[in-house]
């Protein structure tokens, strides 16, 4: 199969273009490499594919059937002149502009990137012959939405972020689209994922830093928050499960009840989490086993954007996949650690 992975310089399109070339798929990965975070951290993802050079057309020194293209899914004309020169038949949207936090500050970026850069993407598949595009959401569509926990069958009219509604904003363009052309699309609420060369500002970095040099570690709403971490193996378990399936029209669909998980299109959108929500007390606790040292906690109040609880519901990956999440807290933690100790020279 020929696969299109943009954001293949982000933590999980990382992982994700690896696997497919191991097994032996042709890939493309495309990436800007903006600069949201370290850099050094994305050309190092790259290196571990086997791309030394930095420029478009690349070639993996490690796998024959990798590539990496270097520009920005904001550009329309380049975007298109790749799937003319690709025949892709399966393409996976995971780069965006990611942080809660960072689009409070900084809007604008949000729209280029998550909904044009997402809009460009969707002409492109339209326009050339693809069999299924798969696209990444996020658990913070959820929003304000107390019932947990969080299913794909419940509205997300209430996001608390710009972030997450440009998230919600690509799966009602993927619906769009999937109506209007037949597109299947599958679009993907990860649950805070984490595991080795994950982001620097994510929760696992910021941890791992502090207990390692003896900083203090901020907590937030004075540590009463939960969240269903998701370690990055089962993320990309899970998307390898239904990549090859795509979605198909639900004949007995019911537009009076609108399911906003499916529809009369082809068109799914499931959680991916580990659906087990772990107290950032208790997940403090696992990065002081990994190090066999205590942290220095200092309790702050809750930041604008962010949800007191994150819990996913997992019946349809479970029914529809067969998926069962493998890795818990503890192993999670201790496998990122070891990673973070290695990497950073800790």
């Amino acid at each position: 199969m020929k696969y299109l992975v943009t954001g293949g310089a982000g933590f999980i399109g990382m992982h994700l273009a690896k696997r497919l070339a191991e097994v032996g798929h042709q890939v493309v990965i495309v990436d800007n490499l903006n600069d949201y975070y370290d850099i050094e951290l994305k050309k190092a993802r790259l290196r571990e594919l086997g791309i030394d050079t930095i420029v478009s057309g690349s070639e993996s020194l490690k796998y024959d059937n990798l590539k990496f293209s270097y520009f920005s899914i904001e550009d329309k004309q380049l975007l298109n002149e790749l799937f003319d020169q690709y025949d892709f038949e399966i393409v996976v949207n995971l780069a965006a502009q990611a942080g809660v936090r960072y689009s409070i500050t900084n809007p604008d970026v949000y729209i280029r990137s998550n909904v044009v850069g997402f809009l460009n993407v969707l002409e492109a598949v339209r326009n050339h012959n693809v069999k299924h595009l798969v696209y990444a959401s996020s658990s913070s569509v959820y929003g304000l939405n107390g019932k947990t926990p969080y299913s794909p069958h419940d509205a997300v009219s209430h996001p608390v972020s710009l972030y997450a509604a440009s998230k919600i904003s690509n799966e009602v363009m993927a619906h769009a689209y999937s109506h209007l052309y037949g597109i299947p699309t599958t679009g993907l609420r990860f649950f805070t994922v984490y595991g080795p060369w994950g982001r620097p500002d994510m929760s696992p970095y910021l941890f791992a830093d502090a207990i390692s040099a003896d900083k203090p570690l901020k907590l937030f709403n004075n540590g009463h928050m939960r969240r269903d971490f998701t370690y990055i193996d089962d993320i990309i378990r899970g998307i390898l499960l239904l990549l090859d399936v795509p979605p198909v029209p639900m004949a007995d669909w019911d537009s009076n009840r609108a399911d906003p998980a499916t529809s009369s299109a082809p068109y799914r959108i499931y959680n991916i989490g580990n659906e087990h929500p772990v107290d950032l007390i208790d997940y403090v606790k696992a990065f002081e086993q990994a190090f066999s040292k205590s942290a220095k906690v200092e309790m702050y109040p809750m930041q604008p954007g962010d949800v007191l609880s994150t819990s996913a519901d997992m019946t349809d990956m479970r029914r529809d996949f067969g998926f069962e999440p493998s890795i818990d807290i503890t192993e999670g933690v201790r496998r990122y650690v070891s990673w973070f100790k290695t990497y950073y020279g800790r």
